[in-house]
């Protein structure tokens, strides 16, 4: 089956050539970069990454943007499967075979990667924003989940075809359980572990973005949307 790992990447010069680097010493190949109009050396240091695909945005998107653009580049591209990997480098690359077993299986669609099964090493604060944020995704789209947060996630062919994601910033992650409970996709779940540094625990969401997450996914209930 074809994989395509998609990384999603704003500002991310400090960390993203190890985490092609270390992509492709494990043997994943078909590597695409959505530069989201990075403003450092982003772009140009994946851009010297031999058979990496590098796609731009003139302007900063938004994770929801960067991810809607990777996702259906692999689609394009006749991916079977498609891993979203966070360009930050808190992801482990050991997790990705465990992350598509159950779709090469056909069990299922859509493949969870959940740092909230075995939470050890978590920050205490963005423990408590994700289980909250789980809570709100539940009661607006009936799809209960350990972590709708996670930027680690699997798709096979069907799901890539059928999601529509419309959300351009990180509101997207809770999105996927709207299109995957539309489209009555199989999901499930697996543990990940998490490289927690200072510098990814800077790359995460603030209180702030967790309240305006969940105002603009209620906002879009609200509307239809």
């Amino acid at each position: 089956m074809k994989l395509f790992i998609v990384i999603p990447a704003y500002n991310e010069e400090k960390t993203v050539g190890k985490v092609i680097d270390d992509l492709k010493k494990a043997g994943y190949h078909n590597i695409i970069v959505v530069d989201d109009g990075s403003t450092d050396r982003t772009a140009e240091i994946v851009d010297k990454k031999k058979g990496v695909i590098l796609l731009r945005h003139l302007v900063n998107r938004g994770l929801g943007g960067a991810l809607g653009t990777g996702l259906e580049a692999a689609y394009q591209h006749g991916a079977d499967i498609a891993v979203t990997f966070d360009a930050d480098g808190q992801h482990c690359v050991s997790d990705i075979p465990k992350m598509i077993k159950p779709i090469k299986q056909g069990k299922v669609d859509v493949v969870i990667g959940s740092r909230m099964i075995d939470h050890k090493g978590m920050p205490f604060v963005r423990f408590i924003g994700n289980w909250a944020l789980n809570i709100i995704t539940w009661f607006l789209f009936g799809v209960w989940t350990t972590d709708s947060q996670s930027g680690m996630r699997a798709f096979n062919r069907t799901a890539l075809y059928k999601i529509e994601t419309r959300t351009s910033k990180m509101e997207v992650s809770s999105e996927f359980f709207k299109e995957i409970k539309r489209h009555e996709l199989r999901f499930t779940e697996v543990p990940i572990k998490v490289i927690y540094t200072e510098y990814s625990r800077t790359k995460g969401q603030s209180s702030w973005n967790a309240i305006k997450i969940v105002f603009k996914l209620i906002l879009r209930k609200i509307i239809g949307g």
